[in-house]
C-alpha cells in the first residue's frame, strides 16, 4: 500500500532532544575539536595548508534559527556566510521557486530583516542555531569555534511532515547547484515512523537519490540508549503470542498526548496485535478486537469502555505490506489513561519488533518509553538495541553516535571518552553497522538563538556576549543532535581539501580513519561503530585520494604519488618501449629537473627542493600531459 499524508496518518519528525542534559563537567567546543583531532587541520599539520570548510554549504533541517548571530559571519565578523534560508511555517514572502508554501530568504538583508525564523515544533527556539554553530560557527571571538567555520550555510525550518523533509533536501541541491559548491546537510533529528526501520521508504529513496548526485547526508544516531524501548520477538507455533507492557515516557507535560508503538514484521509475514488494560493489581479489564495486517490493512480510530464510564482511546493505521520492503506493519497509538496498557502480538512466524515513543499532542516525540514486564508471568521486557531510526538508518547516510570527548584532570591525565548514556544502540534490524562513527555529542558548548523563548531561561549560560547592541548566548548542551553538526563539519573539511570525492567515498573515509581507544574496544560497534572520528586522518586521506593523478591512454598508462609530496614522487608507467620525458618547472615557469621515465616505478628526487608548488610535465613525443604538484 502506498504510503500518503493524511488526516489519520501522522507522519512527523523530532528533534532528538530528550538526550540534551547539562551538568557539571564543562566540555566546550575547543575539547571537541582537539578530541576529533579538528585542530590540526586547522593549523595544516604535514598539510600546504589548513582547512576550514572555506566553499563547502552546510545544510541544516531543523528550528530555532537566529539569523542575527555573530557565530555565523567570519572570524572577523563582517563577511556573513548564510546564503538563504526557508522557513516552511512563514507566510511574509515568496516562496522558493518550484515550491508553494513557505518563505524564502536570499542574501544578509533579507536574512537579517526577517531576524529568526517563525516557528518550531518543540517551542524551545535554540536548538538549530546550536546544532549549525558546532558545525560552522566562527566563535564570535570566543573558543567556542565550529568545525568547519568558513563554510557557507543553508538553513531550513521543516514543516512537521514527510513531504516538507523530501522538500527541504531538494531545495538544498538546488541552491547547490547555482552556488556550484558541494553539499553537506546535516540532520539533527530523528524518528521512528516515517520511513522503515531497515532503511528503506520515501525519504530514503530521496536521500539515495540526491546522494547520487553528490551530496553527503549526516545524521543523528538518536538518544534512546539508556531506555528498554525496542522490544524483539522471533514468532513460532510453539512461541506464538507476544505480550508487555507500555510505559509511557512522560517530559511531555501538557502536550504529552500518549505513547505510539511502531511494529514490523519478516517480509510477507503477518501478525495481529491488540490492546489490553490492566488495573494497579495487574488484572486485565478490558481487551480490544484483535487486528490483523493481512485483513485489516486500513486506519483505526476507536476506544475501550472501562466499567461503564472510563474511556481510552486508540488508533492504528495498519499495512498488508509496505511497497518498500514487503514487511506488515503498524503504528499503534494510546492515549494517556489512567490503567495500564498492555500490548498483545499474535504470529505463527517470522522476526517481529516493536518500539515505544511518547506520542506529543502535535504529532511530535521521539524518546523512548521502556517495554516491562512487571514480573507477570508470560509476559516480556524490552531492551535498548535496535535502536537507530530515520533517516540515520538509511544505508547512504553517515550516522552519528555520541560520546565524551577526553578532557585533562588536574593532574594533566586523560579522562573521560566514554560513549554518552543517551546514544542509541545499534545494529539495524537487517544486520548493518549503524551508527559508523562516533563523536563529541555531550555537554558541547555552542551559541543559542537570541529571539528564543523563555525556556532558554532555565538553562544554564556558559557565557554571553554582545554584538551590535544584541546579547548571545552561548550554553553547554548533550545529544546526537550535537555530534552530527560536529561530523558535518568534518565531511565539510574532506570535501574542502578533494573536492571530488563522492559521498561513498566521504563515508568510507570517516571509517577507515576513525581511531579506536579503550572505550570503542570495551563498548563495541553497537555503541561507537567503526570508532571516534578523526578530522586529522580524514583530510589527509582525502589528499592522498587527491594526489593520485592518474593518466591513461590507449598506449599509456601513467600515475602519479604522493601529491602533495616530500623528499620523493614516484611515477608509475605502463607503456610501450618508447621513453617518456619529465620535466619539473617551478611556479615562475624555470625548469629544475629533466628525465626520462620507462615502463615500471620511477622515482623523482625531490630532496633539494624547498616547500611550495611545482609543474611536472610528461611527454611521449607525440602527446604530452601537466601537473601541479605541491612540496609540503
Amino acid at each position: 500500500m502506498k504510503r500518503t499524508i493524511s488526516l489519520f496518518i501522522l507522519i512527523t519528525i523530532s528533534l532528538n532532544m530528550r538526550g540534551q542534559q547539562w551538568g557539571i563537567q564543562m566540555q566546550n567546543l575547543y575539547q571537541a575539536v582537539t578530541d576529533g583531532r579538528v585542530d590540526s587541520v586547522w593549523s595544516g599539520i604535514d598539510m600546504v595548508k589548513g582547512f576550514t570548510g572555506k566553499d563547502i554549504i552546510i545544510g541544516f533541517t531543523d528550528w530555532g534559527f537566529d539569523y542575527t548571530n555573530p557565530v555565523f559571519y567570519d572570524t572577523t565578523l563582517t563577511d556573513y556566510r548564510i546564503l538563504r534560508a526557508w522557513d516552511q511555517y512563514r507566510n511574509a514572502g515568496p516562496a522558493p521557486e518550484g515550491f508553494n508554501y513557505g518563505t524564502e530568504l536570499t542574501g544578509k538583508d533579507a536574512l537579517l530583516q526577517a531576524q529568526c525564523d517563525t516557528s518550531n515544533v518543540y517551542g524551545y527556539g535554540y536548538h538549530g542555531t546550536h546544532v549549525a554553530s558546532i558545525a560552522a560557527g566562527s566563535g564570535a571571538e570566543t573558543p567556542y569555534r565550529g568545525v568547519a567555520y568558513e563554510a557557507n550555510l543553508l538553513f531550513v525550518t521543516i514543516s512537521v511532515s514527510e513531504q516538507a523533509i523530501l522538500d527541504a533536501f531538494l531545495w538544498m541541491y538546488k541552491v547547490a547547484q547555482i552556488e556550484q559548491k558541494r553539499l553537506v546537510v546535516n540532520m539533527s533529528w530523528g524518528l521512528y515512523y516515517v520511513d522503515n526501520m531497515d532503511g528503506t521508504g520515501r525519504v530514503a529513496q530521496m536521500i539515495d537519490s540526491l546522494s547520487s548526485l553528490g551530496v553527503v547526508f549526516v545524521s543523528s544516531a538518536g538518544n534512546n540508549g539508556d531506555v528498554f524501548f525496542h522490544l524483539p520477538h522471533t514468532f513460532s507455533p510453539e512461541n506464538d503470542t507476544l505480550k508487555s507492557l507500555i510505559s509511557f515516557a512522560g517530559n511531555g507535560g501538557d502536550a504529552q498526548w500518549g505513547q505510539s508503538v511502531s511494529m514490523l514484521s519478516s517480509p510477507n509475514t503477518a501478525f495481529s496485535f491488540g490492546l489490553q488494560m490492566l488495573n494497579s493489581n495487574n488484572e486485565p479489564i478490558a481487551m480490544s478486537p484483535f487486528y490483523h495486517t493481512e485483513t485489516d490493512n486500513h486506519y483505526i480510530d476507536t476506544f475501550l469502555i472501562i466499567n461503564s464510564s472510563d474511556t481510552v482511546f486508540y488508533n492504528a493505521f495498519i499495512e498488508k505490506s509496505n511497497q518498500y520492503n514487503n514487511r506488515p506493519q503498524a503504528r499503534f497509538r494510546i492515549k494517556s489513561n489512567q490503567y495500564q496498557s498492555a500490548l498483545i502480538v499474535v504470529s505463527d512466524s517470522g522476526d517481529f519488533h516493536a518500539w515505544n515513543l511518547i506520542e506529543l499532542s502535535n504529532g511530535v516525540g521521539n524518546w523512548g518509553g521502556d517495554f516491562v514486564s512487571n514480573n507477570i508471568e508470560g509476559f516480556s521486557s524490552g531492551d535498548a538495541h535496535y535502536g537507530i531510526g530515520a533517516p540515520a538508518h538509511v544505508d547512504c547516510v553517515i550516522s552519528v553516535a555520541a560520546h565524551r570527548s577526553k578532557v585533562k584532570n588536574a593532574a594533566g591525565r586523560e579522562t573521560e571518552g566514554d560513549i554518552a548514556y543517551f546514544s542509541s544502540y545499534g545494529p539495524t534490524i537487517d544486520q548493518r553497522v549503524k551508527p559508523e562513527i562516533s563523536a563529541p555529542g555531550y555537554q558541547v558548548i555552542a551559541s543559542v538563538s537570541s529571539f528564543t523563548q523563555p525556556e532558554i531561561d532555565r538553562l544554564s549560560v556558559v557565557r554571553s556576549i554582545n554584538f551590535q547592541g544584541r546579547a548571545y548566548n552561548f550554553i553547554r548542551l548533550s545529544g546526537t543532535s550535537m555530534s552530527s553538526p560536529f561530523v558535518a563539519g568534518v565531511a565539510a573539511l574532506v570535501l574542502q581539501a578533494n573536492p571530488n570525492l563522492t559521498p561513498a567515498q566521504v563515508k568510507e573515509i570517516l571509517i577507515q580513519t576513525a581511531y579506536s581507544d579503550e572505550y570503542t574496544q570495551r563498548q563495541g560497534a553497537e555503541r561507537f561503530g567503526y570508532g571516534k572520528v578523526n578530522a586529522y586522518q580524514a583530510v589527509l586521506k582525502a589528499l592522498e585520494t587527491a594526489s593520485l593523478f592518474h593518466f591513461e591512454t590507449e598506449k599509456t598508462q601513467l600515475t602519479l604519488f604522493p601529491n602533495p609530496g616530500t623528499d620523493v614522487v614516484y611515477i608509475s608507467v605502463q607503456a610501450d618501449s618508447r621513453p617518456i620525458t619529465l620535466e619539473l618547472y617551478d611556479i615562475s615557469g624555470r625548469q629544475l629537473q629533466k628525465q626520462s621515465i620507462y615502463s615500471g616505478v620511477n622515482t623523482l628526487d625531490t630532496k633539494s627542493f624547498s616547500a611550495g608548488y611545482y609543474i611536472l610535465k610528461f611527454s611521449n613525443g607525440k602527446e604530452s600531459w601537466v601537473k601541479k604538484w605541491i612540496k609540503n
